[in-house]
C-alpha cells in the first residue's frame, strides 16, 4: 500500500500571483507539441513549415481549453450550468474535459485547414501523434492535484488519498498518462514513422484513446455528480469513448479503402 505524497498545488508565489502546477503542465504539453510538431515538419520534405507548426498548435491550444471546459459543463456538470449559466466562466474552480477538449481542437483544426488550404485529415494525421505527450503531462498535473483518484482496491500498489479517505484506492490518473500517454505516443509515433493512407493516423488516435480511456474508467472513480449513468457500470467517460472508437473504426474502414496517402 502507498500513500500519497501531498504536492503543494502551487508552484511558484509571487506576491499575490500563484502559478499552479496544473497550469505549468499544460504549458509543457503545449511546449512539448510545438517541438515535436517541429521535428516532423523538417521530415515532411517542405509539406509543413515551422511558422504553419506554430499557428497550428496556437489554434489547437484555444480549441482545448475553450473545448475542455465548455465539454466539462455540457458532459459532467450540466445541473449546475443550468441553475447557474455563469458557472462556465468559472475555471479557477477547475474542470476541464478531454472529449470537450477534443470536439474543440476538431473544429480549431477545420478553421486551420480552411486558412492554409490543406486537407483536414492531413492536419489531423500530422498533430495526432503529438496529442499524447500533452495528455501524459496532463495526467502528471492531475496527480499533483490530487484529483481523478480511482476506486477502492486491494492491489499491492493501491493508494491512501488522505484527503479522499482511508481507503487504498487505483492511482487511476497514472494508469491513463502511461495507456493514454506513453503507449499511445509510442504506437502513434512508430506507426507515423513511414507514410500511411490519409486519415489512418487519426483512426487510431481514436481508437486507441477511446478504447484505453473506456478500460481505464473500469478503476477510476466516477463523477460523484454523475455517478455511474446506465447499467450501473457505465460512466460518461465511457459512454463518449465509444463514440470516438465508433468514429475511428469508421474512419479506419475509409482510409484503408480510400488509399490515399497523405506523406505527413
Amino acid at each position: 500500500m502507498l500513500i500519497y505524497p501531498y504536492i503543494n498545488p502551487i508552484a511558484i508565489e509571487i506576491g499575490p500571483l500563484s502559478i499552479y502546477w496544473y497550469g505549468i503542465m499544460y504549458l509543457l504539453g503545449f511546449a512539448g507539441a510545438w517541438l515535436l510538431g517541429l521535428w516532423r515538419a523538417k521530415k515532411s520534405d517542405g509539406r509543413w513549415t515551422s511558422t504553419q507548426v506554430g499557428d497550428l498548435i496556437f489554434f489547437a491550444a484555444i480549441g482545448v481549453i475553450v473545448g475542455g471546459r465548455v465539454g466539462y459543463v455540457l458532459f459532467y456538470d450540466f445541473a449546475n450550468f443550468i441553475s447557474n449559466p455563469f458557472s462556465i466562466f468559472a475555471v479557477w474552480q477547475g474542470g476541464m474535459a478531454f472529449h470537450g477538449g477534443l470536439v474543440g481542437v476538431a473544429l480549431a483544426l477545420w478553421w486551420f485547414s480552411h486558412k492554409q488550404k490543406k486537407h483536414y485529415l492531413d492536419i489531423t494525421d500530422f498533430i495526432a501523434p503529438l496529442v499524447p505527450f500533452g495528455l501524459a503531462v496532463g495526467r502528471i498535473g492531475n496527480f499533483i492535484n490530487g484529483e481523478l483518484w480511482g476506486r477502492v482496491t486491494t492491489v499491492p500498489w493501491g493508494m491512501v488519498f488522505p484527503h479522499v479517505g482511508p481507503e487504498p484506492r487505483h492511482p487511476s490518473m497514472l494508469y491513463e498518462g502511461l495507456l493514454e500517454g506513453v503507449l499511445l505516443f509510442v504506437i502513434l509515433w512508430w506507426v507515423s514513422a513511414k507514410p500511411k493512407p490519409r486519415g489512418m493516423i487519426s483512426a487510431l488516435f481514436l481508437i486507441l484513446y477511446g478504447g484505453f480511456r473506456f478500460f481505464v474508467e473500469f478503476f477510476r472513480q466516477p463523477d460523484p455528480q454523475l455517478g455511474f449513468i446506465a447499467f450501473n457500470w457505465l460512466t460518461m467517460g465511457q459512454l463518449l469513448s465509444s463514440l470516438m472508437i465508433t468514429a475511428g473504426i469508421i474512419l479506419f474502414v475509409w482510409s484503408f479503402k480510400n488509399k490515399s496517402c497523405n506523406n505527413t
